[in-house]
């Protein structure tokens, strides 16, 4: 989904990107692809996860020029709607995404055609269970499975025939279709359809016309089986625009807008540049802008990840999606709509998932050599029999072994399994795997970017200690200053009091806007804040003051009769197991990299104490991105951790990018790989876990392949009938399963 479908670009170039449906693997975005860019002026790129397509074109180059093109290689597309309020549910009358309905709609075909081939498989291969009539029992079973259950492969390999192409579809569709049909023909025409016909189990080879064979569990099986696959597959990709529906959803959808004197409530769509809107406690930012009038706190924690609110007043900038913690507010819009800080983070976001190199999977790649060889195979086998004079019905009963025994069910368990074993056996180590193209990256990461609160840090402000000035007691100044900071929510204030659980009460508190509080404790009046607050600092308060900043920590003075007593020290506390985390993943072979937006003394008093030895600080959101590409552009392939909103977009350029689960929501949907542990040593867990992932799938990929390769001649030779290939075919799916599973022991 993107934020402007349709943009103008210098030199009359335009952008717009378009919603494709009807792509099953990634040899269709590519056909997409050279479709599009065939067209005069056209530069476009397809993305298979997403399912999107961006075409720069020329202005005199018409739209539906391009929706004709994508259509004339057999699929659908449309320009995305502008992204809907959060309401917009179905239930409310909004629309529903394609995308969702496709997954649903996959969902309940697979449901309902595993219970129908559930019992159709467990007759062909339990003789017991086959009584009177079981095999008109399983052709019914099996018919809506064949025909309703595989629609989706027959309804994609009629459209590759018609584009002169052929893909694992078609080869699907194909031996389906050819078990099917062959035992509609021994039903009705051969002798398995006779009372009391049994199909014993057997993997005795037999040469014989197959005329009583009946193959409805293997037609069955394997449209279940690879329904399953691609259903999980759906599910994953379903998730590629979920960091932008987050970003969206940060923002406001209405502004008190001042008018006349007046505060009129309206749309935040209807916010304009230059408009004077109210922003109350609690109450979010509606676009940037510039404060007129008041004072407060602002809560920028959802963009920067930072945990200290920022004191603003007239004449400081603000920015949209922010929260506004404590006082009234008069702000000048600056910017709105696509050209606010959120919308602008949330292009970088969609612009790094396009940007993303298609992964071309192992099968689709083989497929394309493959599935045509195993055609040509089948037809050379009904063609050789037939030329020997050994009988049309023993012809085609080789030539239908040849499709079943090549029939890709292991293929397409090969992933999902070895991906639902590893993503479950994660989960229970706190790490949660979103897809297979996630497992390539951890493969080659030789660069991790860190960022620090949150996810080194704990991102919650904590006490350190309190220093006295000489003659003064520290209990006493800790006890008064907690006092006063007890009738705030801010989050010094908390750690302070939090630290302090036996303490005085105060009255007449009073916030100090962007200095800090007063209140009246044992009959002396009592500050608490910046240093500012005091004509003169004692010289060891001074030095007190001056190594906290110098560490990244922040110093708060107390003091009462116009003299500052002491300084509370707070900080950002550090993971206790951050330090643990970094060597395991240097371990691994990983050079860590710490970026924070923080001022330099804190982030170097942090990758000190973990380990880390290379520090960037003072970035910005961009410029997280910016470190990333750059590590990039030096052949570095970079992993980055984060939790934060301001991390989402270089979570989404990273290589890899692993969300801290106590992160936001936004930096979570953005990222390859969710934490959800919320500490470093389960980076280098998910790394790990990836990995042997990654090595099984590939495992059993090779085996599937290499089993089809090898029973094929047996099949075109006549010496494999269609009954055993199918057994042949379930054991190898067997086998496929069972070596996924051994990833439930890692540890």
């Amino acid at each position: 989904m993107s934020i402007e479908s349709l943009t103008t670009k210098p030199a009359g170039i335009r952008q717009v990107e378009l919603d494709i449906s009807g792509m099953t693997c990634a040899s269709c975005a590519n056909r997409i692809e050279r479709k599009l860019n065939k067209l005069d002026g056209v530069t476009a790129t397809v993305n298979y996860a997403t399912e999107t397509a961006r075409v720069h074109h020329s202005d005199d180059l018409g739209l539906d020029v391009l929706l004709a093109a994508v259509e004339s290689a057999g699929y659908s597309a449309t320009v995305p709607p502008p992204p809907s309020a959060p309401d917009a549910s179905p239930a409310a009358g909004g629309v529903v995404d394609r995308r969702d309905a496709e997954v649903e709609a996959l969902r309940q075909r697979l449901v309902l055609s595993a219970l129908l081939s559930v019992p159709v498989i467990a007759m062909a291969m339990t003789p017991a269970l086959q009584f009177t009539y079981w095999q008109w029992a399983s052709l019914t079973l099996a018919a809506p499975v064949v025909v309703w259950g595989a629609w989706p492969f027959h309804r994609a390999a009629w459209a590759n025939l018609r584009h002169g192409s052929a893909t694992m579809d078609t080869l699907v569709s194909m031996g389906v279709l050819a078990a099917f049909g062959w035992s509609l023909y021994a039903l009705f025409l051969g002798t398995a359809g006779e009372t009391g016909m049994t199909h014993p189990f057997e993997f005795t080879i037999e040469r014989g016309d197959g005329a009583m064979n009946i193959y409805l569990e293997a037609a069955a099986g394997v449209t279940t089986f690879l329904l399953a696959g691609r259903w999980f597959e759906k599910r994953a990709k379903r998730q590629s625009g979920a960091a932008l529906r987050a970003l969206l959803d940060l923002g406001a959808r209405e502004v008190r807008v001042l008018r006349a004197g007046r505060e009129i409530p309206v749309p935040v769509e209807e916010l304009r540049v230059g408009d004077e809107f109210v922003v109350r406690p609690g109450e979010k930012f509606a676009a940037d802008g510039e404060v007129l009038e008041g004072t407060s706190a602002v809560d920028t924690s959802m963009l920067t990840g930072e945990s200290v609110p920022v004191d603003v007043g007239p004449g400081d900038p603000v920015v949209g999606a922010c929260v506004n913690a404590h006082g009234r507010l008069l702000v000048r819009a600056t910017k709105v709509g696509s050209e606010t800080q959120l919308a602008q983070m949330a292009r970088l976001v969609e612009d790094a998932q396009s940007g993303k190199a298609e992964v071309q999977r192992l099968a689709d790649r083989i497929s394309g050599v493959f599935v045509p060889i195993v055609l040509l195979l089948a037809a050379g086998t009904l063609g050789f029999w037939i030329g020997v004079d050994a009988g049309a019905s023993a012809a085609f009963t080789a030539a239908v072994a040849v499709l079943i025994i090549a029939c890709p069910c292991a293929l397409g368990l090969a992933t999902p399994t070895a991906l639902l074993v590893g993503t479950g056996r994660g989960a229970q180590m706190g790490i949660l795997i979103k897809g297979p193209e996630v497992l390539e990256s951890t493969r080659r990461v030789d660069t991790v970017v860190l960022d620090k609160t949150g996810t080194v840090t704990t991102g919650v402000m904590a006490w350190v200690e309190t220093v006295a000035a000489d003659g003064e007691e520290v209990a006493l100044v800790q006890a008064r200053a907690a006092a006063v900071e007890a009738g705030s929510e801010h989050p010094i204030a908390t750690a302070i009091t939090a630290a302090t659980p036996t303490r005085p009460t105060a009255t007449d508190i009073t916030g100090l806007p962007g200095l800090g509080a007063r209140g009246e404790v044992d009959g002396l009046t009592v500050l608490v804040g910046r240093a500012s607050l005091f004509d003169e600092v004692p010289p060891e308060l001074g030095d007190a003051i001056a190594a906290a900043e110098a560490e990244g920590r922040t110093p708060v003075v107390a003091g009462w009769e116009g003299h500052a007593r002491g300084v509370l020290v707070v900080s950002d506390t550090i993971k206790p197991s951050s330090a643990e985390g970094v060597r395991q993943l240097k371990a691994l072979g990983l050079t860590p990299l710490l970026v924070t937006g923080d001022n330099e003394g804190a982030a170097r008093a942090v990758a000190a104490a973990v380990g880390i030895d290379r520090v960037i600080a003072g970035v910005l959101p961009a410029d997280k991105v910016d470190v990333v590409r750059s590590l990039q552009a030096e052949g570095k392939v970079v992993a980055m951790i984060g939790d934060g909103v301001n991390d989402a977009p270089a979570l989404a350029t990273a290589d890899l990018g692993l969300a801290m689960g106590a992160g936001t929501d936004v930096a979570i949907e953005a990222s390859d790989l969710t934490l959800v542990r919320s500490d470093l040593t389960a980076a280098a867990d998910a790394v790990r876990l990836s990995r042997r992932t990654l090595g099984t799938i590939k495992g059993n990929l090779f085996w599937a392949f290499a089993y089809n390769v090898a029973a094929l001649p047996l099949a075109a030779a006549g010496l494999l009938n269609p009954m055993l290939a199918g057994a042949a075919m379930a054991f190898s799916s067997v086998f496929v399963v069972t070596n996924s599973l051994r990833l439930r022991r890692f540890r």
